[in-house]
C-alpha cells in the first residue's frame, strides 16, 4: 500500500503539468490560435526577460544566507563537473558520427548542458503542494526546493551563456566563413575551366624567395629558388596562453549577464547583506511588498514555461 501510495504521490505532478501543456497545446490549435507563433514570441521574451529573474531572485533572497551558501557549495561544482562530461561525450559523439561541421559546436553545447533549464521550477511547486509528498511541509517543501532549483539555474545560466553559447557562436562563425571562401566570386570557375587550372590557384607548398645568383648587382636576372624554412619552437606554456588569450578574445562576455544571472546576483546581494535581508524578508521587514510583488511576478514563469512548452510541442509536431 505504501509503494501505491508513493507512486500516486510521484504521479500527480507529472499529471499537472501534462494538464497545463495539454491547455497550451489546446490554445496553439489553428481554429484556437489564441497561443500562436507571435503570442509564445512575446511570452517567451516576457519570461526571459522579467519572469525567470524575478523567480530566481526572489526565492534566492528568501533563502540564501551565508550558512546555506557553505551547505551547497557542491552545486556550482556539481554542474561544473556534467558540462566538462557533457562537452567530452559530445566531443566524442562528433568523432564518432563525424557530424557536419556547422553542427559540431551545438553538439557539443546540446550535450555539455544536458538537462539543465525550467523543468525543476515546474516539477517542485507541483511536488511540494500534493498532501502525500514524501519532503515534508509544503512551505519548507517550497522554499528550500525552490532556492535549490533557484541556484541551480543560477549557476547554470553563468556555465550556459560564458561556455554553450560562445562554442556554439564561434563554430557557426567558422561554418559561415567557410561557406563565404566556397561561394566567393574567386573561386567560382567557369564550365570550360579544368581541374588543374583550379588547382593553380592554391599557395605553393614551398615558398619561392628571389634569390640572386651574380655578383653585377643585375637584378634583373634574378631567379626564384625555394628554400624550407623551419618553423621556431614555441615553449609550451606561450603555446597554452596564446590559445587561451584567442578564446578570450572570441568570448562574448557581455551575454554572460543574462536577465537570470542579473536576477541571480541582485537575489544573492539581498540574501548576504543583513541590512538588505532585514529590510526586505520576513514579516516585520519594513519593505517587504516589494519581495511579494517580486515573487508574485517569477510565480509567473511557471504556468507561463508550461503553457509555452505545450504550444511549441504541437508546432513541432506539425512541422515534422
Amino acid at each position: 500500500m505504501k509503494l501505491l501510495d508513493l507512486f500516486v504521490a510521484a504521479s500527480i505532478p507529472v499529471v499537472k503539468v501534462l494538464l497545463v501543456t495539454a491547455v497550451g497545446s489546446f490554445l496553439a490549435l489553428d481554429h484556437i490560435n489564441i497561443l500562436g507563433e507571435d503570442t509564445r514570441k512575446h511570452m517567451n521574451n516576457n519570461v526571459f526577460y522579467v519572469f525567470n529573474p524575478a523567480l530566481v531572485g526572489s526565492n534566492l533572497a528568501q533563502t540564501i544566507t551565508y550558512e546555506s551558501l557553505v551547505e551547497l557549495w557542491f552545486m556550482p561544482v556539481n554542474i561544473l563537473i556534467t558540462f566538462i562530461i557533457g562537452s567530452a561525450l559530445g566531443w566524442a559523439v562528433n568523432q564518432i558520427t563525424r557530424a557536419p561541421t556547422h553542427l559540431r559546436g551545438l553538439v557539443i553545447g546540446c550535450c555539455a548542458a544536458g538537462n539543465l533549464g525550467n523543468i525543476l521550477i515546474i516539477i517542485i511547486p507541483a511536488v511540494c503542494k500534493d498532501k502525500g509528498s514524501p519532503f515534508g511541509a509544503p512551505d519548507v517543501c517550497h522554499r528550500y526546493g525552490m532556492a535549490y532549483a533557484s541556484l541551480s539555474m543560477a549557476v547554470g545560466a553563468v556555465y550556459l551563456w560564458s561556455y554553450v553559447y560562445n562554442i556554439v557562436r564561434i563554430s557557426s562563425s567558422k561554418s559561415s566563413k567557410e561557406v563565404k571562401i566556397v561561394d566567393s566570386p574567386e573561386c567560382m570557375s567557369s564550365k570550360d575551366t579544368s581541374k588543374s587550372e583550379q588547382l593553380s590557384y592554391k599557395e605553393p607548398l614551398l615558398s619561392s624567395v628571389p634569390c640572386v645568383v651574380s655578383e653585377d648587382h643585375a637584378s634583373q636576372f634574378a631567379l626564384p629558388c625555394t628554400r624550407f624554412e623551419g618553423k621556431a619552437q614555441v615553449p609550451f606554456l606561450d603555446h597554452v596562453k596564446q590559445k587561451i588569450g584567442m578564446l578570450l578574445g572570441k568570448i562574448n562576455l557581455k551575454r554572460l549577464f543574462a536577465p537570470s544571472t542579473i536576477g541571480a546576483i541582485v537575489g544573492f546581494i539581498v540574501g548576504l547583506v543583513p541590512q538588505i535581508r532585514t529590510a526586505l524578508i520576513g514579516d516585520a521587514a519594513p519593505l517587504q511588498v516589494i519581495q511579494d510583488s517580486v515573487s508574485l511576478l517569477g510565480d509567473g514563469a511557471i504556468p507561463a514555461v508550461t503553457l509555452i512548452l505545450g504550444g511549441n510541442l504541437l508546432r513541432g509536431n506539425k512541422h515534422n
